[in-house]
C-alpha cells in the first residue's frame, strides 16, 4: 500500500518540500501527502496511525528549536526519528498588490521572526500576523491588495501570487531540520542520535553527572535544548543530540543504559542519517 505521510500543510509549505524529498531518501515511491493543520494535528495523525509516517520541523538556524515539536516528541516517546534532512529556507513576500499599499503581513510565527529585521527597515508600520503555517498565510492573503505574506516561492506560484521582494529572510544562511517519524523499532544505524529526559530531582550537579554520559561514552554532542515539563517552575525536559562514529551502532543503547539510573524519565529516539536539501 502506498505510503501515508503526514506533514503541516496546506500545500506549498517547506515541509511539503521537506517529506516530498525525505520520502525519495527513505525509498517511499508515490507517497500519499496528509496536510495538516498545525503540528499537533500532525503528531496526532501518526499517533492514531492515521498516518505511516510524519515530517515535521525540529530546529531553526536562526530562531532555534521548534518547541511545539519537542513537547510533542515528549509526549509521545514511542515514536522514533527514522531521518533528518537539512533545507535552506528562502522567504518570500508575496500579495496581489504593490509593496507601497502592503498594511498587513501574515506568515507563521517563526517566518515572521526570521524576517524581522527586513519587515522593519521596508514595511515597518506593517501589522504582523501569524498563521498556522506560510502557505496557510498565503491562501489569506489572495486576491487582498493590502496584505502580503511571507511564504516560499513555490507556494506563491501555486496561488497566483507576484512577489514583491526575494528573499526577505534577515539571515542568508537560514536552515531548518525536518524530521521523518514513524513508529517502529528504534535504529542504531545513522549519523546521529537524540535522546530526551528528564531528571529525578532538581538539585546541584544532577545535569552535570547526566551529560558526563555523554563523555564517557566518547560522544560528540551536538545539540542540547530544555523545555518546561509542565509540571512545575524550574523542573526541565532536556533534549540532546550526539553524533554517532562509524562503527558506533550500539553507542545509543549503551548511552541510554548509563543516563537510566539519573533520569526520571528517558526516551530514546533512536540513530539516523542526516542530509542537507540544495533549494533553488
Amino acid at each position: 500500500m502506498p505510503t501515508r505521510v503526514a506533514f503541516l500543510g496546506p500545500k506549498g509549505t517547506y515541509a511539503e518540500k521537506a517529506a516530498i524529498a525525505l520520502a525519495g531518501l527513505e525509498g517511499v515511491t508515490n507517497p500519499i501527502l496528509i496536510p495538516c493543520t498545525g503540528l499537533r494535528s500532525v503528531f496526532e495523525h501518526l499517533a492514531n496511525e492515521l498516518c505511516d509516517a510524519a515530517v515535521v520541523p525540529v530546529e531553526n538556524s536562526v530562531e532555534g528549536g521548534v518547541t511545539t515539536t519537542l513537547d510533542a516528541l515528549w509526549i509521545h516517546k514511542q515514536l522514533c526519528i527514522r531521518r533528518a534532512l537539512v533545507l535552506p529556507i528562502r522567504h518570500c513576500l508575496l500579495s496581489s498588490g504593490e509593496l507601497s499599499q502592503i498594511s498587513e503581513v501574515l506568515s507563521h510565527p517563526q517566518a515572521l521572526a526570521q524576517c524581522g529585521g527586513w519587515l522593519a527597515k521596508n514595511l515597518p508600520n506593517a501589522l504582523q500576523l501569524p498563521t498556522s503555517s506560510t502557505a496557510e498565510a498565503v491562501r489569506l492573503v489572495a486576491n487582498s491588495r493590502f496584505r502580503a505574506a511571507i511564504a516560499s516561492r513555490s507556494a506563491g506560484h501555486i496561488n497566483g501570487l507576484k512577489e514583491l521582494a526575494y528573499p526577505v529572510n534577515d539571515v542568508p544562511g537560514n536552515r531548518t531540520r525536518f524530521l521523518w517519524l514513524e513508529h517502529g523499532e528504534k535504529s542504531k544505524q545513522g549519523d546521529l542520535a537524540s535522546l530526551a529526559f528528564s531528571l529525578h530531582s532538581n538539585v546541584p550537579g544532577a545535569l552535570l553527572k547526566a551529560l558526563s554520559c555523554v563523555a564517557q561514552q566518547g560522544l560528540n554532542m551536538s545539540r542540547i535544548e530544555s523545555r518546561p515539563s509542565k509540571r512545575e517552575l524550574g523542573e526541565y525536559v532536556f533534549f540532546v543530540d550526539v553524533e554517532l562514529p562509524i562503527g558506533a551502532q550500539n553507542a545509543p543503547h549503551l548511552l541510554s543504559q548509563a543516563l537510566e539510573p539519573l533520569c526520571e524519565h528517558l526516551a530514546n529516539f533512536g540513530a539516523y542519517p542526516s542530509s542537507e536539501m540544495i533549494l533553488e
